[in-house]
């Protein structure tokens, strides 16, 4: 089954992934889907304090 999620490299110190990695496990979810859910969480947060995110074609990385 295709997606169309992008995959890119996150550098992020020990402390840091250790404590996320704390928190995926106490929620029994990978660190990736860790991740993705806290952004996500975040981005619903800020549309609902601010409107919704408008992506225009310039705003899109490859």
């Amino acid at each position: 089954m295709a997606t169309d999620k992008k995959v890119f490299t996150l550098r992020l110190s020990g402390e840091v992934f250790d404590k996320i990695g704390t928190l995926a496990t106490n929620e029994h979810r990978s660190m990736t889907n860790y991740i993705e859910y806290v952004l996500l969480k975040h981005l619903e947060d800020v549309e609902r304090e601010h409107g919704e995110i408008v992506v225009t074609e310039a705003d899109k990385k490859e």
